[in-house]
């Protein structure tokens, strides 16, 4: 079988060199995509065509995808943590420097200087003295969520010499064996802010996470405390920001969303949005992605899905495997089982997982399906989607 892969993005050949020709046509002008695989492209507001059944992202976050819609289509949407953690956390870790040391105006006073060299030499030493920073040793950093990136943020700053808090009330068991055990862990956000030299976000840009950073927490913050994002933009308030810099509430605030209310300010440093922009983050992150639309469309796999439950059922030899995506609701398995029992099939393997709402159900088989068992597998009031792979 050959599936079709529409790209909506230039996409790493270490990735779709994972999508062997003999089995994959890949290109950006597919009208029957069995997957979309994009990087910043944005689907909101776009009628993809109904021969999809899936989405990856080569990166993190997933604002541009609308999942809430292709969910009810029972449409598994992928995504890639940690593909590009390394290139994130280095780019913190740099912005913190920046923060510190006061970098940006020190670099931007000294290309403006002019003259010989002996008023040079008298410009910097008079002038100098405007950007001294801190050290870092002793500092305290606060780490607002403690997936992949703030893990990883959150290690590099204990090698440092940094004290380091972190928080995140929803951190899995793997990324918690990962965090160094000087961290640490606090459950109460203002908390938190209150003792931090620095925090740093890294959290998903959702409904709960927009203006996270806002003006009540960054009046609880202490008056020399440097604020870092470069996780997505709304997450912090903007117009807080500037009102708490202006105040001098705030020491100053790097991030990597430039917007016309914080450029050219005093104390703000903005990156045009350079957290993954490696060859190496890239390239992790469309291998990762294609590996997944290829463990999905060949055996039904579910990993790294932001909406679907992970899933993986080893393939029996010599059976047909039914995938289907539906919801979360009781007596389902008992209906596909009653469907394959009354077409006289066995079931040789079964695997079903939920996730809220959602649920995902493998069911490999004995003998070949018909067309027509799938069609009143579709039938069933509550099945979003199932295909006979």
């Amino acid at each position: 079988m050959t599936f079709q892969i529409k790209t909506l993005n230039a996409i790493s050949k270490v990735g779709l060199n994972r999508l062997p020709e003999d089995s994959y046509v890949v290109g950006n002008d597919l009208d029957s995509p069995d997957a979309i695989l994009l990087r910043s492209a944005s689907l909101h507001g776009v009628e993809i065509p109904g021969s999809v059944l899936a989405v990856a992202r080569a990166g993190a976050g997933t604002n541009n995808i609308p999942i809430a819609e292709y969910s009810a289509l029972g449409i598994p949407v992928f995504n890639t943590p940690g593909a590009n953690a390394n290139a994130v956390k280095e780019l913190v870790v740099a912005a913190i420097f920046l923060a510190a040391r006061n970098i940006i105006p020190a670099a931007s006073f000294a290309h403006r200087l002019d003259g010989d060299a002996a008023s040079m030499d008298k410009a910097v030493e008079a002038g100098k003295k405007q950007f001294v920073g801190f050290e870092l040793p002793g500092r305290t950093l606060g780490v607002v969520g403690l997936g992949a990136i703030g893990v990883e943020v959150a290690n590099a700053a204990v090698g440092l010499g940094m004290k380091v808090m972190g928080f995140d009330p929803a951190i899995t068991v793997e990324h918690a064996w990962n965090l160094s055990s000087k961290v640490e862990r606090v459950i109460n956000l203002d908390a938190m802010l209150k003792r931090a030299d620095i925090v740093t976000v890294h959290v998903p840009l959702v409904d709960g996470t927009k203006g996270l950073i806002g003006a009540a927490q960054l009046g609880v913050m202490r008056k020399s405390a440097v604020l870092v994002n470069f996780a997505r933009g709304p997450i912090v308030d903007g117009a807080a920001v500037v009102e708490a810099l202006e105040s001098g509430s705030l020491r100053g605030y790097v991030c990597d969303f430039p917007t016309p209310e914080l450029n050219k300010r005093p104390n703000v440093v903005t990156l045009p949005h350079l957290g993954a922009s490696t060859n190496e983050a890239e390239e992790n992150c469309a291998y990762m992605a294609a590996e997944e639309l290829k463990a999905y469309l060949e055996d039904g796999t579910i990993k790294n899905s932001v909406n679907f439950p992970e899933a993986e059922l080893a393939r029996v030899a010599g059976t047909q495997r039914l995938a289907i995506a539906n919801s979360n609701v009781p007596n389902m398995v008992g209906q596909i089982s009653t469907l394959l029992a009354d077409a006289g099939l066995n079931i040789s393997d079964l695997l079903n997982k939920s996730r809220g709402e959602l649920a995902y159900t493998l069911v490999d088989v004995d003998g070949e399906v018909p067309a027509s068992l799938v069609t009143k597998i579709k039938s069933i009031d509550g099945v979003l989607s199932a295909r006979v792979i």
